[in-house]
């Protein structure tokens, strides 16, 4: 089994998300559960879904004052995450309560820049520079905040790893060479994202849409 690749179940569904996960469950390394899922299913619906077995990443992108999001933090706790992301935008205090807030099984990840934005997005917003530039900004403020790594597309990993020997780099955007990219804009195939660095990638729609994601995930794997 590769522990690398994470399946992105971007579902309401409890009961597709099962379903997807069963299929699958030999040929990942773990369950990526986002908003659409924990808002519909919340804490009972993570709880089920780890009794298969498999590490969770709890991808709920937190972003808010400090004491909101250690105390979101600290109302996880009771489902212990293997995986969980918050926006590294909401500063080095949020950064560094999130962290002390988390279990200490859980890796707190930031999110950098989203992989569904360019630099023409980046400044719609008021960011100046690329994707890259900001993504090197948001990942080094993430290393001194002292929390597990970051959330970058597979463009820029090689990047951060270089200058964060030690971290722990979640690299989402990934498609294998013959699958749509979708609403992605900076993607990476899954062999490329590995070699240059990624701990883990997350991987959505070419397993979960698959006629066969039993098949799908297999054939991700044996390309790594």
């Amino acid at each position: 089994m590769s522990t690398r690749i994470y399946v992105a179940l971007d579902t309401p569904s409890l009961a597709q998300a099962h379903a997807l996960a069963t299929k699958v469950r030999h040929h990942v390394g773990g369950l990526k559960l986002g908003l659409e899922f924990f808002l519909a299913n919340g804490q009972t619906g993570v709880r089920e879904m780890a009794e298969l077995g498999l590490p969770i990443f709890l991808d709920l992108k937190l972003h808010d004052i400090p004491n909101t999001v250690a105390k979101a933090v600290q109302a996880l706790r009771p489902i212990e995450p293997a995986i969980l992301t918050v926006h590294a935008a909401g500063g080095r205090a949020m950064l560094e309560d999130a962290k002390a807030a988390a279990p200490a099984g859980t890796k707190v990840v930031a999110v950098t820049t989203l992989t569904s934005l360019d630099a023409d997005d980046l400044r719609s917003v008021g960011v100046p520079g690329d994707p890259r530039a900001q993504v090197m900004r948001l990942a080094q403020l993430a290393m001194a905040a002292g929390i597990d790594g970051v959330v970058c597309s597979g463009k820029e990993v090689a990047a951060v790893r270089a200058v964060w020997p030690k971290g722990f780099f979640v690299v989402p955007g990934v498609r294998p060479p013959d699958a749509a990219v979708s609403d992605q804009k900076r993607v990476v195939t899954p062999r490329a994202a590995v070699d240059a660095g990624a701990s883990i990638i997350v991987i959505g729609r070419p397993i979960t849409q698959a006629a066969d994601p039993d098949l799908a995930a297999r054939a991700i794997e044996a390309t790594l």
